[in-house]
């Protein structure tokens, strides 16, 4: 409840990583008294770090079929993952919070 807007949105896109997003959000969204931009923030934080959930949520059968020929050993590893997906979360993070 103490926390601004700006520190909520960083707080959700880095808490994707490691906890789905929607339940995130859901748990967000029980917390009474919450400011419109708290609410904007939760969300738009949860969206932008969407890229970043493919580690929460592993194994994902349907993404690991996909991406395991592009991995040595043809096993994921959440390092390069993490590497691969920081560049769209980073130009998410400029759409919503500069542009």
């Amino acid at each position: 409840m103490g926390m601004d807007d700006t520190a909520v949105f960083f707080g959700a896109t880095v808490l994707t990583a490691i906890t789905d997003n929607a339940a995130l959000t859901y748990l967000g969204s029980l917390v009474e008294g919450l400011s419109e931009e708290f609410k904007i923030a939760l969300v738009a934080g949860a969206v932008t770090g969407g890229g970043l959930t493919v580690i929460a949520n592993a194994p994902n059968p349907a993404g690991f079929s996909i991406l395991k020929s592009k991995f040595d050993e043809q096993a994921i590893h959440p390092l390069g993952l993490l590497i691969a997906a920081l560049p769209p979360t980073i130009v998410a993070i400029i759409a919503f919070r500069v542009l």
